[in-house]
């Protein structure tokens, strides 16, 4: 997956080698001139904003739609929906819509992506996953942290669904193993919707057989008033959907009205980035650009993804040329399979830079996240190159935000199937990736496989790996489990970039690590979620790795060779979550020159010690998951702290399960941390340390089991970058918490109140707490505050909302069944959305 990244590498490397200069900052082609031509400075300028909630543009029928999925008096068994029609005219950013503001009201629900080659026994334990109960720390498959469905930011194309990856498990081959497995699967599926009313989404059915093979697994009665909706681009597999005419519906989507492309247009236009300099010129972009898209939504952001970030001086007549090369007069974009003409302009419009970027789409199978934090983990000089090239992949629509973090950089990203469609057949068609498995099936022309994405959504063609020449392959991901790929079968001193993440079967073979050490001019190495659990001493063959990514496994420490790797830049390792953590030897001290991140450490006697982090100059992300109790241990780690900030440190997670080392916090000085932008302190804080007010430079903070009273919120107030601030308290966390609890609920005559006059940026405030005492926001305190997530078990009071201008979305969680007093202010809060209102209420109830 960062095979994107090692090229944008390769980019600036060959131009210091053969002594070519970037472009001039500001000195932009006509055609953009490759992705290193931009401004240096436009990759700090970050534009942080959070996800919204988008309406479908163009939607008839919408209230009977909502009618539909709302109305539960019958009690009637499951009722289904088809939405139908052709790729790209939004059927699912409509059942997205409905998903997204009635899920709340189900208390069940799950969508899942399909296509023509799904396993219906995956499609089940997805669904499965997700109508589970929470975890403890309150999080649920299928959803964000906040418990608030994530969703595309784009108003047409916005939500396309999760194919949640699931590991397969390493099951014997034989079909009395499988179908043990299925009547598993199915019979838990079956007890959890059985008593409860739920809502699945089941997007991009494909045939009526595939429907039905899902559909039988569903339980047989239940008369509970649930919904499902099917979106399907096929009129029959709609009405075999859609078969019982009393109470199953079907629905159609179709293109867009004249008035409504032409919004859409100007609204995307507007909304990418750097568009409002370019308003002079909106006069030299002819109605014809967005005529000849038809009313096709996805051709019509295409297009204005293109005129956006492109060629802004192009003048009226070389448009109208561009648009009669693809559509002659009176042509139009009526059929998928003619948007391929615009998808393919708008390729063959990218810099070459960005054309081999975009290529490097095709390794991740249909509906998978692209994580941003992954394609540019690199370098400084090398991150801005590959920033960049995001950036302008987003800007051009070819790819989707998907997320953002509450820090309000883009988190992940997706591309619509049409427009993977076509990159992965340019792929193909220049021999530069070769994908086997996929949902669409294209052969190279060529026997010499360079880059390998095994997708393995269809085992029949994951076998035809065995027969290919591996002995070329470079770039190699999996997106199944080991069971029929051997390392061995490579030549393995080549492979540069080695993406494992979430494939089993290390364990049934320790030989395959190994074999991974082999690869000595390995770059990049994911081991994530897989069930590794010790790696070998003779890692340190791998002395070219930048990557060693072993989050979520069971590895739990680094072996000292470790040490010798020299150019390590990233290591990843514990579970946050589950609180495991990754020690280091001691043997790293003084070794890593170019260390950037570190992730998931414990720091204990024995290893490495906290005052060797002091080394370690390049640090630009240090979290320490645990720290063992020791005097000593907390004054060197202070000091490495102060140390660090003045170099390179830019974010810093602690988790202090003891908060004894939280109590030495004071001691520190504030001169060297100005420059932290993310800070987190997970662990007992009853007052807050008085150079937190310091930070100016702090963008996220996350506080776990700190008291809620004015004075600290006073303190944090004055943080004038801070864009988002979390609170959260575990009762499961430590005994303690019921202190911190009950100071929440009396501190401040028993209320929290967020003062005038601070907060000038923040954006997000989420508190999740079990006890949420009155909640009061001042009328002129967080004017820029756009979005409240609130978790809690019982709440006493909220003021304030309805004074906040910026605001778009409330959300709160319910969690465990709530008290009278919470249910008459939630009923309060429901009546009070009845009237005209600037944001939208979501109100999410959990009973487990």
């Amino acid at each position: 997956m960062t095979t994107f990244l090692f090229f944008t590498k390769h980019i600036g490397e060959r131009r210091t080698r053969y002594g070519v200069r970037d472009p001039l900052p500001g000195k932009k082609k006509s055609n953009l001139g490759g992705a290193t031509g931009y401004l240096a400075a436009e990759n700090q300028d970050i534009t942080r904003q959070l996800v919204r909630a988008q309406q479908p543009v163009g939607v008839k029928n919408m209230p009977d739609l909502e009618k539909w999925i709302r109305e539960d008096a019958k009690r009637m068994n499951p009722s289904v929906m088809s939405i139908v029609g052709f790729g790209g005219v939004g059927k699912t950013t409509v059942a997205m819509a409905l998903y997204k503001k009635y899920g709340p009201e189900f208390q069940r629900r799950a969508m899942v992506t399909v296509s023509q080659n799904t396993d219906p026994e995956s499609v089940l334990r997805s669904i499965l996953s997700q109508v589970k109960p929470l975890s403890n720390n309150g999080e649920q498959r299928g959803e964000d942290s906040t418990g608030a469905i994530s969703e595309n930011n784009n108003p047409v194309v916005g939500a396309i669904l999760s194919c949640i990856r699931l590991p397969s498990p390493n099951q014997k081959q034989d079909n009395s193993s499988g179908r043990d497995n299925l009547d598993k699967i199915t019979k838990e599926l079956k007890n959890r919707l059985a008593n409860t009313r739920y809502l699945l989404l089941i997007d991009d059915v494909w045939s009526s057989s595939t429907w039905q093979n899902i559909w039988k697994y569903f339980p047989e009665e239940n008369m509970k008033g649930s919904r499902i909706i099917v979106t399907t681009r096929f009129q029959a597999v709609a009405t075999t959907c859609s078969a019982r005419k009393d109470h199953d519906h079907i629905h159609s989507v179709d293109v867009l009205s004249g008035d409504e492309a032409n919004s859409l247009f100007i609204k995307t236009m507007s909304e990418c980035r750097g568009t409002g300099d370019r308003q002079s010129n909106k006069s030299t972009v002819p109605d014809r650009v967005w005529q000849m898209c038809g009313g096709l939504p996805l051709a019509i952001v295409t297009m204005a993804g293109v005129v956006a970030a492109s060629k802004p001086l192009m003048i009226r007549e070389e448009w109208l040329t561009v648009c009669n090369s693809l559509f002659p007069e009176p042509e139009k974009c009526h059929k998928p399979e003619e948007f391929m003409r615009i998808i393919n302009y708008c390729y063959n419009d990218l810099p070459s830079d960005l054309k081999i970027c975009c290529l490097y789409l095709s390794i991740f199978p249909k509906g998978r996240e692209v994580s941003r934090k992954l394609l540019i983990r690199q370098g400084l000089s090398v991150e801005d190159v590959a920033e960049t090239c995001f950036k302008q992949l987003i800007e051009r629509k070819i790819m989707r935000p998907l997320e953002h973090n509450s820090n309000g950089s883009v988190k992940s990203c997706r591309v619509h199937d049409m427009v993977l469609e076509y990159i992965i057949s340019k792929a193909a068609e220049e021999n530069f990736i070769t994908v086997v498995g996929s949902h669409w099936s294209m052969s190279t022309g060529s026997n010499k496989v360079r880059r390998l994405s095994v997708h393995g959504s269809d085992p029949k063609r994951a076998k035809s790996v065995d027969s290919m020449n591996l002995s070329h392959v470079r770039s190699l991901n999996v997106f199944e489990n080991l069971d029929k790929l051997h390392f061995k079968s490579f030549k393995t001193g080549i492979v540069q970039v080695l993406d494992l993440e979430g494939c089993k079967g290390f364990r049934e073979s320790h030989a395959k690590v190994s074999d991974i050490c082999e690869m000595i001019l390995l770059k990049y190495l994911s081991l994530r979620k897989t069930d590794v659990k010790n790696l070998p001493q003779n890692i340190s063959k791998l002395k070219y790795l930048e990557t060693l990514d072993v989050r979520e496994t069971e590895v739990k420490q680094l072996p000292a060779t470790v040490g010798q790797m020299q150019r390590i830049t990233n290591i990843l390792g514990g579970d946050k979550k589950r609180r495991r953590t990754l020690k280091l030897p001691k043997e790293l001290k003084g070794t890593m020159k170019s260390l950037r991140v570190m992730s998931g450490v414990e720091i204990v006697e024995g290893s490495t010690a906290a005052s060797d982090f002091s080394y370690f100059t390049t640090l630009r992300k240090l979290a320490i998951y645990r720290i063992h109790n020791n005097d000593d241990i907390f004054k060197n780690l202070l000091s490495s702290i102060q140390y660090l900030s003045g170099y390179s440190l830019q974010t810093l997670l602690i988790v202090d399960e003891s908060s004894e080392f939280f109590k030495t916090l004071d001691s520190m000085s504030s001169s060297h941390l100005t420059d932290l932008r993310a800070l987190e302190l997970s662990g007992k804080l009853l007052n807050l340390p008085k150079w937190l007010a310091s930070l100016h430079n702090l963008v996220k903070l996350t506080l776990s089991a700190t008291v809620l009273c004015s004075d600290n919120l006073f303190l944090i107030g004055k943080l004038s970058s801070l864009f988002s601030l979390t609170f959260s308290i575990s009762e499961k966390q430590d005994p303690a918490m019921a202190a911190i609890l009950e100071k929440n609920k009396y501190a401040s005559r028993g209320e929290i109140f967020v003062p005038a006059g601070g907060f000038s940026k923040l954006k997000l405030l989420r508190i999740f707490v079990p006890l949420l005492p009155s909640l009061t926001i001042a009328k002129k305190a967080t004017p820029q505050l756009e979005r409240i997530e609130l978790r809690f078990k019982k709440l006493e009071a909220l003021h304030g909302v309805d004074e906040l201008g910026m605001l778009h979305d409330v959300v709160l969680t319910v969690d465990g069944q709530a008290s009278e007093k919470t249910k008459s202010i939630l009923d309060g809060l429901n009546q009070g959305q009845k009237r005209p209102s600037k944001y939208t209420l979501i109100v999410n109830k959990y009973n487990d």
